[in-house]
Protein backbone atom coordinates (compact mmCIF):
# COMPACT_ATOMS: atom_id res chain seq x y z
CA UNK A 1 0.00 0.00 0.00
CA UNK A 2 1.35 3.44 -1.29
CA UNK A 3 1.77 6.09 1.27
CA UNK A 4 -0.67 8.10 -0.56
CA UNK A 5 -3.39 5.69 -0.29
CA UNK A 6 -2.72 5.20 3.68
CA UNK A 7 -2.86 9.27 3.70
CA UNK A 8 -6.07 9.04 1.79
CA UNK A 9 -7.72 5.85 4.19
CA UNK A 10 -6.51 8.32 7.09
CA UNK A 11 -8.20 11.17 6.53
CA UNK A 12 -11.65 9.17 5.25
CA UNK A 13 -11.20 7.69 9.27
CA UNK A 14 -11.36 11.25 10.95
CA UNK A 15 -14.28 12.60 8.88
CA UNK A 16 -16.54 9.49 9.70
CA UNK A 17 -14.91 9.62 13.26
CA UNK A 18 -16.04 13.44 13.37
CA UNK A 19 -19.59 12.63 12.14
CA UNK A 20 -20.22 9.89 14.11
CA UNK A 21 -19.07 12.05 17.32
CA UNK A 22 -21.75 14.83 15.77
CA UNK A 23 -24.39 12.13 15.27
CA UNK A 24 -23.96 11.26 18.78
CA UNK A 25 -23.78 14.93 20.04
CA UNK A 26 -26.91 15.32 18.25
CA UNK A 27 -28.64 12.13 20.24
CA UNK A 28 -27.04 13.56 23.68
CA UNK A 29 -28.71 16.67 23.00
CA UNK A 30 -32.06 15.58 22.03
CA UNK A 31 -33.12 13.57 25.32
CA UNK A 32 -33.12 16.47 27.63
CA UNK A 33 -35.18 18.63 24.69
CA UNK A 34 -37.55 15.42 25.11
CA UNK A 35 -37.62 15.86 28.92
CA UNK A 36 -37.99 19.44 28.69
CA UNK A 37 -41.19 18.80 26.50
CA UNK A 38 -42.71 16.55 29.05
CA UNK A 39 -41.91 18.61 32.15
CA UNK A 40 -43.62 21.11 30.56
CA UNK A 41 -46.78 19.49 29.68
CA UNK A 42 -46.80 18.16 33.21
CA UNK A 43 -46.54 21.03 34.39
CA UNK A 44 -49.54 22.07 32.58
CA UNK A 45 -52.28 18.98 33.25
CA UNK A 46 -50.73 19.82 36.92
CA UNK A 47 -53.85 21.51 39.05
CA UNK A 48 -53.80 24.81 39.94
CA UNK A 49 -54.86 24.22 43.94
CA UNK A 50 -53.75 21.58 45.43
CA UNK A 51 -55.22 20.34 48.96
CA UNK A 52 -57.22 22.21 51.60
CA UNK A 53 -56.27 24.89 53.79
CA UNK A 54 -56.09 23.91 58.09
CA UNK A 55 -58.07 27.31 59.78
CA UNK A 56 -56.76 25.76 63.62
CA UNK A 57 -54.13 28.18 63.76
CA UNK A 58 -56.35 30.91 62.73
CA UNK A 59 -59.24 30.10 65.37
CA UNK A 60 -56.63 29.53 68.28
CA UNK A 61 -55.17 33.03 67.47
CA UNK A 62 -58.45 35.09 67.07
CA UNK A 63 -61.17 33.09 68.21
CA UNK A 64 -61.32 34.35 71.72
CA UNK A 65 -61.49 37.73 70.36
CA UNK A 66 -65.19 36.99 68.67
CA UNK A 67 -67.60 37.50 71.49
CA UNK A 68 -71.86 36.37 71.83
CA UNK A 69 -73.84 39.24 72.49
CA UNK A 70 -76.54 38.93 74.38
CA UNK A 71 -79.57 41.63 74.37
CA UNK A 72 -82.97 41.98 76.30
CA UNK A 73 -85.66 44.39 75.44
CA UNK A 74 -88.82 45.02 77.23
CA UNK A 75 -91.47 45.77 74.72
CA UNK A 76 -95.59 46.56 75.38
CA UNK A 77 -96.45 45.97 71.94
CA UNK A 78 -97.06 42.38 70.64
CA UNK A 79 -94.04 40.08 69.90
CA UNK A 80 -92.69 39.55 66.29
CA UNK A 81 -92.11 36.70 65.38
CA UNK A 82 -89.76 37.29 62.90
CA UNK A 83 -88.33 40.34 60.17
CA UNK A 84 -87.89 39.90 56.49
CA UNK A 85 -86.06 43.62 56.98
CA UNK A 86 -84.56 43.54 60.25
CA UNK A 87 -82.88 47.31 59.57
CA UNK A 88 -85.82 48.46 59.50
CA UNK A 89 -85.96 49.97 56.13
CA UNK A 90 -89.52 50.96 54.33
CA UNK A 91 -91.33 47.92 53.01
CA UNK A 92 -89.98 46.76 49.88
CA UNK A 93 -92.71 46.93 46.65
CA UNK A 94 -95.12 43.68 45.93
CA UNK A 95 -94.02 41.60 43.34
CA UNK A 96 -92.02 43.33 40.21
CA UNK A 97 -93.03 42.29 36.63
CA UNK A 98 -89.72 40.51 35.09
CA UNK A 99 -90.35 42.41 31.79
CA UNK A 100 -90.11 45.97 33.87
CA UNK A 101 -87.29 47.76 33.34
CA UNK A 102 -87.83 49.28 36.59
CA UNK A 103 -87.92 45.53 38.29
CA UNK A 104 -84.05 46.27 38.19
CA UNK A 105 -84.70 48.42 40.96
CA UNK A 106 -86.74 45.85 43.10
CA UNK A 107 -85.03 42.63 41.83
CA UNK A 108 -81.93 41.64 41.99
CA UNK A 109 -80.19 38.60 41.01
CA UNK A 110 -83.29 37.08 39.87
CA UNK A 111 -85.31 36.97 42.95
CA UNK A 112 -88.89 35.65 41.97
CA UNK A 113 -90.38 37.52 44.87
CA UNK A 114 -88.91 40.80 46.23
CA UNK A 115 -90.43 40.14 49.41
CA UNK A 116 -88.04 36.95 49.98
CA UNK A 117 -84.87 38.84 48.78
CA UNK A 118 -81.76 39.18 51.24
CA UNK A 119 -82.57 38.95 54.38
CA UNK A 120 -80.54 39.69 58.07
CA UNK A 121 -80.91 37.21 60.45
CA UNK A 122 -83.31 37.57 63.13
CA UNK A 123 -81.00 38.45 65.73
CA UNK A 124 -82.28 40.40 68.64
CA UNK A 125 -86.01 39.52 67.41
CA UNK A 126 -88.55 39.69 70.03
CA UNK A 127 -89.32 36.61 71.74
CA UNK A 128 -92.07 36.54 74.15
CA UNK A 129 -95.48 38.27 74.99
CA UNK A 130 -96.63 42.14 75.61
CA UNK A 131 -94.88 43.33 78.21
CA UNK A 132 -92.71 40.58 78.72
CA UNK A 133 -88.16 40.76 77.77
CA UNK A 134 -87.33 40.23 74.59
CA UNK A 135 -84.42 38.44 74.08
CA UNK A 136 -82.07 37.83 71.11
CA UNK A 137 -78.61 37.23 70.51
CA UNK A 138 -75.58 37.55 67.98
CA UNK A 139 -72.05 37.87 67.21
CA UNK A 140 -69.68 40.55 67.63
CA UNK A 141 -65.40 40.94 67.85
CA UNK A 142 -62.73 43.07 69.81
CA UNK A 143 -61.24 45.99 68.04
CA UNK A 144 -59.40 47.80 70.75
CA UNK A 145 -58.30 46.15 74.61
CA UNK A 146 -59.86 48.47 76.11
CA UNK A 147 -63.42 46.71 75.38
CA UNK A 148 -64.70 48.54 72.18
CA UNK A 149 -66.48 45.68 70.08
CA UNK A 150 -67.93 46.05 66.56
CA UNK A 151 -71.44 44.11 65.61
CA UNK A 152 -74.51 44.67 63.77
CA UNK A 153 -76.87 47.77 64.57
CA UNK A 154 -79.60 45.34 63.77
CA UNK A 155 -78.88 42.98 66.23
CA UNK A 156 -78.52 45.43 69.49
CA UNK A 157 -81.11 48.36 67.91
CA UNK A 158 -83.36 48.91 70.90
CA UNK A 159 -81.86 46.97 73.48
CA UNK A 160 -82.35 47.84 76.93
CA UNK A 161 -79.23 45.14 77.96
CA UNK A 162 -76.60 44.13 76.43
CA UNK A 163 -74.40 41.25 77.26
CA UNK A 164 -70.80 40.24 76.25
CA UNK A 165 -69.58 36.64 76.45
CA UNK A 166 -66.03 36.04 76.17
CA UNK A 167 -64.96 32.29 75.07
CA UNK A 168 -63.62 31.57 78.03
CA UNK A 169 -67.25 32.28 79.85
CA UNK A 170 -66.44 35.70 81.35
CA UNK A 171 -68.96 37.98 80.46
CA UNK A 172 -69.72 41.64 80.86
CA UNK A 173 -71.97 44.22 80.52
CA UNK A 174 -72.03 46.16 77.63
CA UNK A 175 -73.15 50.08 76.47
CA UNK A 176 -73.95 50.59 73.14
CA UNK A 177 -71.78 53.82 71.53
CA UNK A 178 -73.72 53.90 68.35
CA UNK A 179 -75.71 52.33 65.88
CA UNK A 180 -76.05 53.21 61.81
CA UNK A 181 -78.43 51.54 60.32
CA UNK A 182 -77.81 52.49 56.70
CA UNK A 183 -75.02 50.41 57.41
CA UNK A 184 -76.24 48.42 59.73
CA UNK A 185 -72.90 48.70 62.06
CA UNK A 186 -72.83 49.35 65.61
CA UNK A 187 -70.25 49.99 68.29
CA UNK A 188 -70.66 48.50 71.91
CA UNK A 189 -68.09 48.79 74.94
CA UNK A 190 -67.36 46.85 77.77
CA UNK A 191 -64.97 47.75 80.17
CA UNK A 192 -61.67 45.14 80.51
CA UNK A 193 -57.70 45.51 80.00
CA UNK A 194 -55.63 43.49 77.69
CA UNK A 195 -58.49 41.98 76.01
CA UNK A 196 -57.66 40.05 72.76
CA UNK A 197 -58.64 41.55 69.81
CA UNK A 198 -58.49 40.98 65.73
CA UNK A 199 -56.24 42.35 62.91
CA UNK A 200 -58.08 44.42 60.62
CA UNK A 201 -57.43 43.67 56.78
CA UNK A 202 -57.93 45.60 53.55
CA UNK A 203 -60.98 44.33 51.53
CA UNK A 204 -59.50 46.14 48.57
CA UNK A 205 -57.78 43.55 47.67
CA UNK A 206 -60.35 40.30 48.03
CA UNK A 207 -60.72 38.56 45.09
CA UNK A 208 -63.62 35.79 43.98
CA UNK A 209 -62.46 32.01 44.89
CA UNK A 210 -60.45 33.53 48.17
CA UNK A 211 -60.64 31.52 51.25
CA UNK A 212 -62.52 33.25 53.99
CA UNK A 213 -63.78 32.00 57.28
CA UNK A 214 -66.67 33.53 59.81
CA UNK A 215 -66.44 32.70 63.88
CA UNK A 216 -69.80 33.77 65.57
CA UNK A 217 -72.74 32.03 67.15
CA UNK A 218 -75.43 30.29 64.83
CA UNK A 219 -78.50 29.91 67.14
CA UNK A 220 -76.64 30.42 69.82
CA UNK A 221 -74.23 28.17 69.51
CA UNK A 222 -71.27 30.51 70.42
CA UNK A 223 -67.75 29.93 68.64
CA UNK A 224 -68.85 28.16 65.62
CA UNK A 225 -66.11 27.92 62.56
CA UNK A 226 -67.72 28.48 58.93
CA UNK A 227 -65.11 28.43 55.87
CA UNK A 228 -66.04 29.21 52.15
CA UNK A 229 -65.04 31.44 49.52
CA UNK A 230 -65.18 34.36 48.11
CA UNK A 231 -68.30 34.72 45.77
CA UNK A 232 -68.37 38.41 44.69
CA UNK A 233 -66.99 41.39 45.74
CA UNK A 234 -69.28 44.81 45.33
CA UNK A 235 -72.48 43.64 45.46
CA UNK A 236 -75.99 45.78 45.64
CA UNK A 237 -78.93 44.70 47.45
CA UNK A 238 -82.16 46.36 47.22
CA UNK A 239 -82.48 49.28 49.98
CA UNK A 240 -78.36 49.32 50.86
CA UNK A 241 -76.98 51.61 48.52
CA UNK A 242 -74.13 52.22 50.92
CA UNK A 243 -72.87 48.97 51.28
CA UNK A 244 -70.69 47.16 48.36
CA UNK A 245 -71.11 43.85 49.99
CA UNK A 246 -68.66 40.86 49.81
CA UNK A 247 -70.56 37.39 48.56
CA UNK A 248 -69.41 34.65 49.85
CA UNK A 249 -70.89 30.95 50.38
CA UNK A 250 -69.86 30.71 54.06
CA UNK A 251 -72.81 29.55 56.20
CA UNK A 252 -74.19 32.25 58.06
CA UNK A 253 -77.53 32.18 59.83
CA UNK A 254 -79.24 33.86 62.82
CA UNK A 255 -76.68 34.49 65.76
CA UNK A 256 -74.20 34.96 63.03
CA UNK A 257 -75.24 38.21 62.39
CA UNK A 258 -72.49 40.86 63.20
CA UNK A 259 -69.60 38.20 63.22
CA UNK A 260 -66.39 38.71 61.54
CA UNK A 261 -65.16 37.65 58.17
CA UNK A 262 -61.22 36.54 58.33
CA UNK A 263 -58.84 35.82 54.98
CA UNK A 264 -56.38 33.20 55.31
CA UNK A 265 -53.51 35.91 57.23
CA UNK A 266 -56.30 36.01 60.00
CA UNK A 267 -57.54 39.76 58.85
CA UNK A 268 -60.81 40.86 59.15
CA UNK A 269 -62.53 42.03 56.24
CA UNK A 270 -65.79 42.44 56.37
CA UNK A 271 -68.61 42.09 58.95
CA UNK A 272 -71.62 39.18 58.34
CA UNK A 273 -74.77 41.13 57.77
CA UNK A 274 -77.27 39.42 55.60
CA UNK A 275 -78.34 36.41 54.17
CA UNK A 276 -80.15 35.20 50.69
CA UNK A 277 -82.82 33.43 51.48
CA UNK A 278 -86.31 32.34 50.66
CA UNK A 279 -86.95 30.07 53.36
CA UNK A 280 -85.40 32.41 56.25
CA UNK A 281 -82.41 30.01 56.05
CA UNK A 282 -79.04 29.93 54.61
CA UNK A 283 -79.23 28.63 50.98
CA UNK A 284 -75.82 29.68 50.26
CA UNK A 285 -75.84 33.49 49.79
CA UNK A 286 -74.29 35.86 52.44
CA UNK A 287 -73.36 39.05 52.49
CA UNK A 288 -70.78 41.07 54.48
CA UNK A 289 -70.11 44.19 55.07
CA UNK A 290 -66.33 45.34 53.99
CA UNK A 291 -64.23 46.08 57.25
CA UNK A 292 -63.19 49.79 55.49
CA UNK A 293 -66.66 50.87 55.06
CA UNK A 294 -67.52 49.41 58.80
CA UNK A 295 -64.85 51.40 60.13
CA UNK A 296 -65.10 54.56 58.83
CA UNK A 297 -68.82 54.67 60.65
CA UNK A 298 -66.84 52.78 63.64
CA UNK A 299 -64.63 55.95 64.02
CA UNK A 300 -66.74 58.61 63.86
CA UNK A 301 -69.32 56.59 66.14
CA UNK A 302 -66.93 56.75 68.31
CA UNK A 303 -65.52 60.16 68.24
CA UNK A 304 -68.82 61.99 67.66
CA UNK A 305 -71.89 59.64 68.52
CA UNK A 306 -72.93 59.90 64.82
CA UNK A 307 -71.97 59.58 61.01
CA UNK A 308 -72.10 61.99 58.50
CA UNK A 309 -72.21 61.45 54.93
CA UNK A 310 -71.95 63.22 51.26
CA UNK A 311 -74.25 63.67 48.70
CA UNK A 312 -74.40 65.16 45.09
CA UNK A 313 -78.26 65.00 44.00
CA UNK A 314 -78.36 62.34 41.29
CA UNK A 315 -80.18 59.11 40.82
CA UNK A 316 -78.18 56.94 38.78
CA UNK A 317 -78.69 53.29 37.05
CA UNK A 318 -76.03 50.19 35.64
CA UNK A 319 -74.52 50.44 32.31
CA UNK A 320 -75.72 47.88 30.19
CA UNK A 321 -73.67 46.55 27.13
CA UNK A 322 -76.84 48.27 25.69
CA UNK A 323 -76.48 51.60 26.69
CA UNK A 324 -72.68 52.02 26.08
CA UNK A 325 -73.30 51.27 23.00
CA UNK A 326 -75.93 53.94 22.86
CA UNK A 327 -73.40 56.26 24.29
CA UNK A 328 -70.48 55.87 22.45
CA UNK A 329 -68.87 53.73 25.09
CA UNK A 330 -65.64 51.44 25.10
CA UNK A 331 -67.82 48.72 27.21
CA UNK A 332 -70.03 48.95 29.92
CA UNK A 333 -68.77 50.29 33.10
CA UNK A 334 -69.57 53.71 35.11
CA UNK A 335 -72.84 54.81 36.90
CA UNK A 336 -75.31 56.63 34.58
CA UNK A 337 -76.96 59.56 35.53
CA UNK A 338 -80.94 59.44 35.25
CA UNK A 339 -81.76 62.38 37.03
CA UNK A 340 -80.72 65.01 38.52
CA UNK A 341 -82.09 66.99 42.06
CA UNK A 342 -83.00 70.77 41.07
CA UNK A 343 -80.63 72.44 43.00
CA UNK A 344 -78.56 69.75 44.07
CA UNK A 345 -74.61 69.78 44.17
CA UNK A 346 -74.47 67.98 41.11
CA UNK A 347 -77.21 70.52 39.39
CA UNK A 348 -75.06 73.36 40.22
CA UNK A 349 -72.02 71.74 38.64
CA UNK A 350 -73.76 71.21 35.74
CA UNK A 351 -74.36 67.17 35.67
CA UNK A 352 -77.45 66.20 33.17
CA UNK A 353 -79.16 63.12 33.03
CA UNK A 354 -77.20 60.77 30.60
CA UNK A 355 -73.94 61.55 32.04
CA UNK A 356 -72.37 58.44 32.77
CA UNK A 357 -69.69 59.00 35.95
CA UNK A 358 -66.31 57.03 35.32
CA UNK A 359 -64.10 58.14 38.41
CA UNK A 360 -63.95 60.39 41.88
CA UNK A 361 -61.26 61.68 42.36
CA UNK A 362 -58.96 59.52 40.31
CA UNK A 363 -60.55 56.07 41.58
CA UNK A 364 -62.67 54.42 38.84
CA UNK A 365 -66.42 53.76 39.02
CA UNK A 366 -66.78 50.31 37.58
CA UNK A 367 -70.35 49.73 38.59
CA UNK A 368 -72.92 52.14 39.64
CA UNK A 369 -73.59 50.71 42.66
CA UNK A 370 -69.86 51.77 43.81
CA UNK A 371 -70.87 55.25 43.64
CA UNK A 372 -72.79 55.39 46.46
CA UNK A 373 -70.43 54.28 48.76
CA UNK A 374 -67.54 56.13 47.58
CA UNK A 375 -69.72 59.85 47.46
CA UNK A 376 -70.99 59.10 51.01
CA UNK A 377 -68.17 58.26 52.84
CA UNK A 378 -66.79 62.08 51.31
CA UNK A 379 -66.56 64.45 54.10
CA UNK A 380 -69.22 67.20 53.92
CA UNK A 381 -67.75 70.46 52.25
CA UNK A 382 -65.19 68.99 50.55
CA UNK A 383 -65.12 69.01 46.64
CA UNK A 384 -64.12 66.13 44.53
CA UNK A 385 -63.46 65.77 40.85
CA UNK A 386 -66.13 63.52 38.76
CA UNK A 387 -64.81 62.22 35.72
CA UNK A 388 -67.60 61.81 33.58
CA UNK A 389 -68.69 60.60 30.25
CA UNK A 390 -70.48 62.98 27.63
CA UNK A 391 -70.60 63.58 23.75
CA UNK A 392 -68.95 60.51 23.35
CA UNK A 393 -65.40 61.80 25.51
CA UNK A 394 -64.54 62.36 28.84
CA UNK A 395 -64.94 65.69 31.01
CA UNK A 396 -63.64 66.74 34.50
CA UNK A 397 -66.17 68.21 36.64
CA UNK A 398 -65.72 69.66 40.08
CA UNK A 399 -68.49 68.95 42.65
CA UNK A 400 -69.27 70.55 46.09
CA UNK A 401 -70.34 67.45 48.24
CA UNK A 402 -73.21 68.46 50.95
CA UNK A 403 -74.58 66.50 54.16
CA UNK A 404 -76.96 63.99 53.55
CA UNK A 405 -79.80 64.29 55.82
CA UNK A 406 -81.60 61.21 57.06
CA UNK A 407 -84.56 61.34 54.47
CA UNK A 408 -82.07 61.42 51.91
CA UNK A 409 -80.22 59.68 49.14
CA UNK A 410 -76.90 60.26 48.42
CA UNK A 411 -76.70 58.91 45.00
CA UNK A 412 -80.09 56.51 44.10
CA UNK A 413 -80.20 53.72 42.36
CA UNK A 414 -83.63 53.30 43.40
CA UNK A 415 -85.77 55.39 41.57
CA UNK A 416 -94.97 72.56 26.27
CA UNK A 417 -94.31 71.04 22.31
CA UNK A 418 -95.66 72.04 18.98
CA UNK A 419 -97.54 68.94 18.70
CA UNK A 420 -101.14 69.12 19.93
CA UNK A 421 -102.18 66.35 22.35
CA UNK A 422 -104.58 64.77 19.57
CA UNK A 423 -101.61 63.85 17.41
CA UNK A 424 -99.50 60.93 17.49
CA UNK A 425 -96.57 59.72 15.53
CA UNK A 426 -95.20 56.39 15.48
CA UNK A 427 -91.36 56.11 16.58
CA UNK A 428 -89.58 52.95 17.63
CA UNK A 429 -92.94 51.10 17.63
CA UNK A 430 -94.25 53.35 20.16
CA UNK A 431 -97.20 55.54 19.79
CA UNK A 432 -96.34 59.04 21.06
CA UNK A 433 -98.05 61.77 21.49
CA UNK A 434 -97.91 65.08 23.04
CA UNK A 435 -99.12 65.54 27.11
CA UNK A 436 -101.62 67.94 28.26
CA UNK A 437 -101.28 70.87 30.38
CA UNK A 438 -102.70 69.43 33.34
CA UNK A 439 -101.56 65.95 32.77
CA UNK A 440 -98.28 67.68 33.00
CA UNK A 441 -99.02 68.99 36.36
CA UNK A 442 -100.41 65.79 37.75
CA UNK A 443 -97.40 64.04 36.49
CA UNK A 444 -95.11 66.14 37.82
CA UNK A 445 -92.74 65.92 34.53
CA UNK A 446 -91.25 67.80 33.04
CA UNK A 447 -91.58 65.85 29.91
CA UNK A 448 -93.91 66.77 26.81
CA UNK A 449 -94.23 63.02 25.03
CA UNK A 450 -96.28 60.11 26.40
CA UNK A 451 -96.49 56.41 25.26
CA UNK A 452 -99.70 55.86 23.99
CA UNK A 453 -99.03 52.36 22.76
CA UNK A 454 -96.00 50.18 22.07
CA UNK A 455 -94.66 47.38 20.05
CA UNK A 456 -92.06 45.93 18.47
CA UNK A 457 -88.40 46.86 19.34
CA UNK A 458 -89.77 49.33 22.31
CA UNK A 459 -92.03 46.79 23.63
CA UNK A 460 -89.11 44.12 23.48
CA UNK A 461 -87.24 46.86 25.23
CA UNK A 462 -89.81 47.03 28.38
CA UNK A 463 -91.06 50.43 27.11
CA UNK A 464 -94.65 50.64 28.58
CA UNK A 465 -98.02 52.51 27.71
CA UNK A 466 -97.97 55.69 30.11
CA UNK A 467 -94.05 56.24 29.94
CA UNK A 468 -93.03 59.70 29.53
CA UNK A 469 -90.23 60.13 27.27
CA UNK A 470 -87.59 62.33 28.61
CA UNK A 471 -84.66 62.08 26.03
CA UNK A 472 -82.63 60.58 23.99
CA UNK A 473 -78.81 59.63 24.52
CA UNK A 474 -78.78 61.89 26.94
CA UNK A 475 -80.44 64.89 24.80
CA UNK A 476 -84.06 66.20 25.96
CA UNK A 477 -86.30 65.90 23.92
CA UNK A 478 -89.84 67.96 23.79
CA UNK A 479 -91.78 67.07 20.45
CA UNK A 480 -92.16 64.02 18.46
CA UNK A 481 -90.35 65.79 15.81
CA UNK A 482 -87.32 65.74 17.91
CA UNK A 483 -87.82 62.24 19.07
CA UNK A 484 -87.82 61.16 15.89
CA UNK A 485 -84.66 62.88 14.60
CA UNK A 486 -82.90 61.96 17.83
CA UNK A 487 -83.56 58.20 17.15
CA UNK A 488 -82.56 58.84 13.42
CA UNK A 489 -79.31 59.78 14.35
CA UNK A 490 -78.59 56.96 16.86
CA UNK A 491 -76.54 53.81 16.20
CA UNK A 492 -77.66 50.35 16.40
CA UNK A 493 -79.57 51.38 19.91
CA UNK A 494 -81.69 53.91 21.66
CA UNK A 495 -81.13 54.75 24.98
CA UNK A 496 -84.70 56.46 25.48
CA UNK A 497 -84.40 58.39 28.99
CA UNK A 498 -88.05 57.46 30.65
CA UNK A 499 -90.19 58.80 33.20
CA UNK A 500 -92.36 55.50 35.04
CA UNK A 501 -94.46 57.59 38.41
CA UNK A 502 -91.61 59.23 40.56
CA UNK A 503 -88.55 57.25 39.29
CA UNK A 504 -86.67 57.93 35.80
CA UNK A 505 -84.47 55.15 33.97
CA UNK A 506 -82.63 54.87 30.44
CA UNK A 507 -83.52 51.92 28.75
CA UNK A 508 -82.01 50.78 25.42
CA UNK A 509 -83.71 50.01 22.64
CA UNK A 510 -82.24 48.14 19.84
CA UNK A 511 -83.37 49.74 16.05
CA UNK A 512 -84.04 46.75 13.50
Amino acid sequence: MTADRIGRKLVFALIAGAVLSACSSSASTAIPAQTVAAAAASSASAPLVQGLPDFTALVDRYGPAVVNVQVTERRDAPAQQGRANPRGQPGQPGQADPNDPFSEFFRRFGIPNPQQGPQGPQDGAPRGGRGAPARGEGSGFIVTADGYIMTNAHVVRGATDVTVKMTDRREYPAKVIGLDDRTDVAVIKIDGKDLPTVRIGDPTALKPGQWVVAIGSPFGMENSVTAGIVSAISRSLPGDPYVPFIQTDVAVNPGNSGGPLFNLQGEVIGINSQIYSQTGGYMGLSFAIPIDVANGVREQLVSGGKVQRGRIGVGIQPVTAALADSFGLDRPRGALVGSVEGGSPADKAGLKAGDIILGVDGRAVERDAELPSIISGVKPGKTVKLEVWRDRGVKTMTVNVVELNPDETVASNDQSGGDSAAQTADVLGMKIRSLAADERSNASTEGNLVVEDVEGPAELAGVQRGDIILGVNGTRVKTQAELAAAAKRSGKTVALLIQRGDAQIFVPVKIP
